[in-house]
């Protein structure tokens, strides 16, 4: 949240409780205030998206998110930390550059190997066989 006609503090000084009661009292495990200059941090970490929906919908919660000090340029609203981790992305993955064109794979040369040539032992006759006599 950030500052506006009011400052962001005095907002957090004004709801900060109500919603961390909300949270807690709506499964909340964890939270953290984070104060910078110009505004204001809340994350709140609930376990299942189901608590986070509940949590978003209770008349506290809209009520201090009306009343931020910005509510057009200074109200940000995520799930999950960073904006994404709650739930998959709905935007369809960005097209490869180059119009989805891919790289030509490159002709591997085959390696040729050399073996010496290992001699053959000589052909020895079978004893008790008569040899061929050439005609």
């Amino acid at each position: 949240m950030r500052d506006g006609v009011l400052s962001a503090m005095r907002w957090k000084d004004g709801y900060g409780e109500a919603l961390l009661e909300a949270a807690v009292t709506n499964g909340a495990r964890r939270w953290e205030w984070t104060i910078m200059p110009g505004g204001v941090v809340l994350e709140i970490a609930f376990r299942e998206t189901e608590e986070w929906d509940r949590f978003r919908a209770l008349p506290v919660v809209t009520a201090a998110l009306d009343a931020t000090p910005d509510p057009v340029n200074g109200l940000y609203v995520y799930e999950g930390r960073g904006g994404s981790a709650a739930s998959p992305s709905k935007r369809p993955k960005p097209r490869p550059a180059g119009a989805g064109a891919a790289a030509i794979p490159l002709p591997v040369e085959e390696i040729v190997r050399a073996r010496l040539a290992e001699p053959q032992p000589p052909v020895e006759p079978i004893q008790g066989l008569p040899e061929r006599v050439a005609a």
